[in-house]
């Protein structure tokens, strides 16, 4: 049966390539795109193939959405989007961009979520599959939106889609179905979108709640979110956890990853890098990845060779005895969390746009936490979690950001960019640009070291 005619909200590259996706199918398309600025537009527009409506309609939302079937809303369209309440009002179904792929996609599918990690544990899952022998891909928020695999089976050389979906996909599905669903933990976070943290946490559910008793949800134990969602689950479900004593879990026991039968999977010797949350990173994603045809062998190879995606608890230089990370790509206090966990003594860089979450809770773990340097929309929010507890002050500049690190830590502090909020106060660029500015200025400050080492050395006057 042939599909109505579809509108589709927003026409960057997820909403080209489902307009483009439906029309091949000989589904009448339109699509709505409010604020055109994209320097792709026009390519976009010319690649989709279908008509194209820029800015709010004349008439209102509510006459424009009455003659279409289905509402198909890019990310980061608010559920509070007029267009979608004009949906809802007259009956018109809204589904996302990543149910309408999944339906399209024969080869079996792991979906990836929650607050942090989701993109490290997409690619560990992949690069497991690739080392096990099997042809798999990566998709979604990682990158390729998911619809531009629609047809992805082993006929066409994709043994397994793997894909990472955030609450913003989520949100708007009803049918969405992996065969491995993989929940990491659960943290407040773009509050600023959803509202609440329970329509967060609500959206994050979608991953597993249409999975069927022979699909699997791997979640992670030692998050009471996401032990609490999982409880509900329709499917069979495997936890990881950091806790040796639980003999339920896949785990880390004497020095070894072991799953969920007590089998060692890999040394934790053998990791370039072995974080708390890198352990519990690995540990899902090898159980997920071992469920849909990874080799142990396959899992072993790409945990000893898989190295730390940019801007993630990531040592960009070292001077005076003081090493610097940039974790730009935290962007809530949970991530910031887990980056804290990692060393002993921290000058922690934090600040940047709020997503509407309390960030009082940095202030957690004070013991890891030598002093702390304010910066951005939210300096003012970091400074009150923090005082009269440690030492703190404020940069207007990602210059004086590490300028002021610099003379607040000691040998063998590390100074960390975990930042804890989104970038777009200073960067049109995002967390990427942000982590590359802290990056740029730590490369200054270790040639302005090297010079004065030298100077020193040679006893010449500057």
């Amino acid at each position: 049966m042939k599909t109505g005619p579809v509108l589709v909200l927003g026409l960057a590259k997820t909403g080209a390539e489902t307009a483009a996706v439906l029309r091949s199918e000989g589904i009448d398309v339109t699509v709505v795109e409010e604020r055109p600025t994209n320097s792709e537009y026009e390519v976009r527009t010319r690649a989709a193939g279908t008509t194209v409506l820029t800015g709010a309609p004349a008439d209102g939302w509510d006459a424009l959405v009455a003659g279409f079937s289905l509402v198909v809303p890019s990310p980061g369209v608010r559920p509070d989007h007029a267009a979608l309440a004009a949906a809802h009002r007259a009956g018109v179904p809204v589904r996302s961009e990543i149910e309408i792929a999944a339906e399209r996609i024969v080869a079996p599918i792991v979906a990836v979520t929650g607050t942090n990690g989701k993109t490290t544990v997409t690619a560990l899952i992949t690069a497991m599959l690739d080392a096990s022998g099997s042809r798999a891909i990566a998709a979604g928020n990682i990158g390729t939106p998911l619809i531009h695999y629609a047809g992805a089976a082993p006929a066409t050389g994709v043994d397994v889609v793997v894909a990472e979906v955030s609450s913003f996909q989520l949100e708007f599905t009803e049918r969405f179905h992996p065969k491995v669903a993989v929940l990491l933990a659960v943290a407040d976070d773009h509050l600023d979108w959803h509202g609440s943290f329970a329509a967060y946490r609500s959206a994050k559910a979608k991953v597993f709640a249409a999975q069927s008793a022979g699909d699997l949800l791997v979640y992670d134990a030692d998050d009471p979110v996401a032990s609490a969602l999982a409880a509900t689950a329709p499917s069979r479900t495997v936890a990881v956890s950091l806790d040796p004593a639980r003999v339920d879990a896949a785990r880390v026991v004497d020095g070894a990853l072991r799953d969920v039968d007590g089998d060692t999977l890999a040394d934790v010797a053998s990791l370039p890098r072995a974080l708390p949350h890198d352990l519990s990173n690995s540990l899902a994603a090898a159980t997920a990845a071992l469920a849909v045809g990874a080799t142990r062998d396959g899992v072993r190879a790409a945990l000893s060779t898989f190295r730390t995606m940019p801007h993630r608890v990531a040592l960009v230089g070292e001077a005076r005895g003081v090493r610097y990370y940039d974790d730009s790509k935290a962007t809530n206090p949970h991530a910031t969390a887990h980056a804290i966990a990692g060393f002993d003594s921290v000058v922690l860089l934090a600040g940047g746009r709020n997503k509407a979450v309390d960030l009082t809770v940095l202030a957690a773990d004070l013991d890891r936490i030598r002093s702390v340097v304010a910066f951005g929309e939210a300096a003012p929010e970091v400074e009150r979690a923090f005082a009269g507890k440690r030492p703190v002050v404020r940069a207007d500049s990602m210059h004086a950001v590490v300028r002021l690190a610099a003379g607040a830590a000691q040998p063998g502090d590390v100074v960390l960019l975990s930042p804890a909020c989104a970038s777009w106060d200073w960067y049109a660029g995002g967390y990427e640009a942000r982590g590359d500015d802290f990056a740029a200025e730590v490369a200054q400050l270790i040639r302005e070291t090297d010079e004065l080492n030298e100077t020193a050395d040679t006893g010449e006057s500057r």
